[in-house]
């Protein structure tokens, strides 16, 4: 069984799903989908998508802010900390380092990434980090300010395998997502062949970067076996391997999360 480590359900077009997460959660299950991390990106959005996602026990959350959105929702402890709290939270984030869209924000989001990691140390939650264009101050603000124990993942992961290398050296797992499908992706590639299958996560990061052969196509948890069967051809085991081996990683890091029969 799969678990899709990070998706943004309450972001989702449901409508090929008659407009039903639950639905979605059922087909989702029919592809050996197990759980799913359904990962905040703005605390104002936090109470409806948690809310929405809250009656699926097979559903696990996250609380935090995301690079591209700290100008209209600045880092706030308090809040933070309150939406921490809450049952089913497993993880900070996501949060962390985005130059190619937010450059001018990039005060804000350092002191914002710094808050999330120093908190969740506190709080003993791993930190889900999105990074873009900005490797070196991601590794620098991860050093400073990350608990190495509970430590956190680079999701998404679309950057260079030094960095790969460096995050795991501080403990942090790699995710990967159906972006490894695409044709020009042959260098990251090649870091998915080097990164450690202990080490690594997948991903869907819906509703975004369907993997082929649906790409072009909004995302969903139901794809995110099409990651696993990537990963397995590259580092030539199973796919049954890979699921398991991501499944078990997952339960590490996050361990919060508890295994548990799908339901609604």
């Amino acid at each position: 069984m799969y678990i899709d480590s990070h998706c943004h359900l309450d972001r989702l077009d449901l409508s090929r799903h008659e407009d039903s997460l639950a639905n979605l959660v059922q087909a989702a299950g029919e592809a050996g989908v197990e759980q799913m991390l359904c990962v905040a990106i703005d605390l104002n959005q936090f109470d409806a998508m948690y809310n929405q996602v809250a009656p699926f026990n097979n559903i696990f959350t996250s609380a935090g802010i995301h690079p591209c959105h700290v100008g209209e929702c600045p880092y706030d402890e308090a809040r933070l900390r309150a939406a921490a709290s809450k049952p089913g939270i497993v993880a900070l984030g996501e949060t962390g380092l985005d130059y190619h869209y937010s450059e001018e924000l990039a005060g804000a989001q350092k002191a914002s990434f710094a808050g999330h990691l120093k908190l969740g140390s506190e709080l003993g939650l791993p930190v889900i980090v999105h990074t873009r264009e900005a490797r070196q101050d991601t590794l620098d603000i991860i050093d400073q300010h990350a608990d190495r124990d509970t430590a956190g993942v680079l999701h998404c992961f679309t950057e260079s395998l030094e960095m790969a290398q460096a995050a795991l050296e501080m403990n942090f797992m790699i995710s990967f997502s159906g972006i490894i499908t695409f044709k020009n992706a042959e260098e990251l590639r090649d870091v998915v062949r080097a990164v450690p299958l202990e080490q690594m996560l997948i991903e869907t990061d819906s509703p975004y970067l369907a993997p082929v052969p649906y790409r072009g196509k909004p995302n969903e948890p139901t794809y995110v076996p099409q990651v696993a069967k990537c990963i397995a051809e590259l580092k030539g085991v199973s796919v049954e391997e890979v699921a398991r081996i991501t499944r078990e990683n997952f339960y590490r890091l996050f361990s919060r999360a508890t295994p548990v029969e799908r339901s609604v």
